[in-house]
């Protein structure tokens, strides 16, 4: 009998580089889900220099923690620079946006949300 899996996309039992996982594309943001509940996602992207992902806002906070290279992260009306190795936590419902502006970067994003009650 086969194990559930819950985290998607990964091996069992092999220390493995998260930023490994998923490769920069030409000029394109990059996803892999591993994980797409309905109060929590965990993606990896690739960002290609020069490109973003939009200005949006998410239902949960959204930890962002940088793998590779350098991202431009907005946060309402607020730009940080997060290289590789630091961390980020953008809040639920505040507009946020990121950007390979300076150099392609990598990241792990976590999105948790609110248990609504029925």
């Amino acid at each position: 009998m086969e194990q559930e899996r819950y985290i998607q996309k990964l091996d069992y039992s092999v220390p493995q580089e998260l930023k490994d996982q998923i490769a920069y594309g030409d000029q394109q943001v990059s996803s892999r889900t591993l994980v797409q509940l309905p109060l929590l996602g965990i993606t990896l992207f690739a960002v290609s220099q020069g490109q973003q992902i939009r200005k949006h806002t998410t239902p949960g906070d959204a930890l962002v923690q940088v793998l590779d290279g350098l991202a431009t992260i907005t946060i309402g009306e607020s730009r940080y620079r997060v290289a590789a190795g630091q961390s980020i936590l953008m809040p639920a419902h505040v507009p946020h946006a990121l950007e390979a502006e300076e150099a392609a970067f990598k990241m792990l994003l976590t999105v948790v949300k609110e248990r609504r009650s029925v």
